[in-house]
């Protein structure tokens, strides 16, 4: 029988989407409700269990006494390759392989073992699971919060996939609509999204096809939103008002906005949480010292994320682009980061940036945007690097890949007045164009002293009164704690 102390404690399981940005997330909010008194289960698949074993090292999921690790299946054949999985074929799998009932095996299991653990009192899933989690909370009676690691525009953009549908502008009727100007139609009937192109909606709706994988997985992740007791975004209210404004009166569950979520975790003691980890690459801490010999503001950061890949060509632009802009740069090159070969740059170009290029294939992000020699981000517009680049006060060039990306980077330049978009079609003078500008033009400054702007908003967005605090309390009190 359980002991009276472990069944008072509340007890959440965590459920994020196994790409790398939706993890890191997830495991910070973990890391905030393990902090409010709640035991954790924290389920990632097996895939991303062996890789964070790989990364972190053979003890690192051991877990904590009131924060615990475990797996499900993804529905794929056994790999150990070190890299991100296939976008598409991990959502075919989800929606044909159906995780439902390993997941509700699980949760009957840490329910049987209540000796060691407590019952499991709450889910927090990753919105975009949740085809299979609501119907889980369904059957277990207790409350769900979904959890979009997505900017609140992007959750907006994706919920409109339908009545695109039903407009007949998504899918695109043949592929020439990707090249006659068909994009640039401006959609003037989306709530809180003004002057929004077609172009600038989360990308699988570029597709012809009305089978496509990720047009119905993201349409089917948006469905069942108003079954949820409570819906969470990754984003604060300044930044987003607009679009949150919108969604309040559309959607049925309360809204909360909690982010920037490191900005909370900074105020509570880390010490305990020490060994948990966010990352599936090993990173590499090098570079700190290489950004300690720079003078302030004088080096450019290059990452494009953990999913986004280029052509050798794109590589070469790039490469070439920054070493002619004569700025220092710290560029992070995953091995996966070239479409089916290893990143190769030649010699010359070596040669050329060796004073002042570093290049690591992974490194602790946050720590580098906040580190006083990093004066701009060149990036693919992820929402976490973009969060984490305007909670950093650090203004961005932005070369969207795919997915939520090219909302984030529309936002980011338009909205929000802290970016500059590259061309697709790379080459290297516009990239040494648009350095030079970010790091010491006029548009640069104005740039940076936006980002700033948008920092301390962020900043006050999660003191102790902030509306991302109080909207992290009411979340706790009002939802996870609550009996259904």
């Amino acid at each position: 029988m359980a002991s009276p102390v472990l069944s008072n404690k509340p007890h959440a399981v965590c459920l994020p989407l196994p790409a790398q940005s939706h993890i890191k997330a997830m495991l910070k909010l973990a890391k905030l409700l393990r902090h409010r008194g709640f035991h954790i289960t924290f389920v990632n698949t097996e895939f991303n269990h062996r890789r964070f074993l790989k990364s972190l090292g053979p003890n690192s999921l051991d877990g904590l006494p009131d924060f615990r690790f475990e797996t499900i299946p993804d529905g794929l054949p056994e790999s150990d390759e070190d890299a991100t999985q296939d976008s598409t074929l991990l959502c075919e799998s989800f929606r044909n392989f159906l995780p439902l009932p390993p997941f509700l095996e699980l949760l009957v299991k840490l329910n049987e073992t209540a000796s060691s653990v407590p019952p499991v009192t709450c889910i927090v899933s990753d919105g975009f699971l949740s085809m299979f989690t609501i119907t889980a909370a369904e059957e277990l009676g207790i409350p769900i919060t979904l959890f979009y690691t997505v900017a609140a525009s992007s959750f907006m953009g994706f919920k409109q996939y339908r009545a695109l549908m039903e407009k007949g502008l998504a899918p695109l009727k043949d592929e020439s609509c990707l090249k006659n100007g068909y994009l640039d139609k401006v959609i003037d009937w989306i709530p809180g999204m003004k002057d929004i192109r077609l172009r600038d909606l989360p990308t699988f709706i570029q597709t012809t096809n009305h089978d496509d994988v990720m047009f119905n997985f993201c349409m089917e992740a948006t469905d069942k939103v108003d079954k949820a007791s409570a819906v969470v975004f990754l984003t604060f209210d300044a930044l987003e008002k607009d679009v949150m404004d919108a969604l309040s009166s559309m959607l049925i569950p309360p809204l909360y906005t909690i982010g920037p979520i490191q900005l909370l975790l900074n105020q509570i003691p880390e010490d305990s949480f020490s060994p948990i980890g966010y990352s599936l690459w090993k990173e590499e801490t090098e570079c700190l010292q290489w950004l300690n010999s720079k003078a302030p503001n004088s080096v450019v950061y290059v990452n494009f994320g953990s999913v986004a890949v280029m052509t050798p060509q794109h590589l070469l632009e790039f490469g070439w682009g920054l070493a002619n802009s004569k700025f220092h740069f710290f560029w992070v090159i995953r091995p996966d980061l070239v479409v089916g070969e290893s990143a190769y740059l030649p010699p010359e170009f070596v040669a050329e940036t060796k004073e002042r290029g570093l290049i690591a294939s992974w490194c602790p992000q946050e720590e580098v945007l906040n580190h006083p020699s990093v004066g701009g981000f060149l990036t693919h517009s992820g929402w976490n690097s973009t969060m984490e680049s305007l909670t950093a006060g650090v203004p961005m060039l932005c070369w969207p890949f795919f997915a939520d990306q090219q909302t984030n980077c529309y936002y980011t330049c338009n909205e929000w007045s802290s970016g500059m978009q590259i061309d697709n079609d790379v080459k290297r003078d516009g990239v040494e164009m648009l350095v030079r500008e970010l790091m010491e033009g006029e548009k640069g400054k104005k740039m940076k002293k936006k980002a700033k702007e948008w920092k301390k908003l962020a900043e006050n967005a999660t003191d102790p009164h902030g509306s991302s605090s109080i909207n992290l309390d009411n979340l706790v009190n009002q939802v996870l704690l609550r009996k259904n």
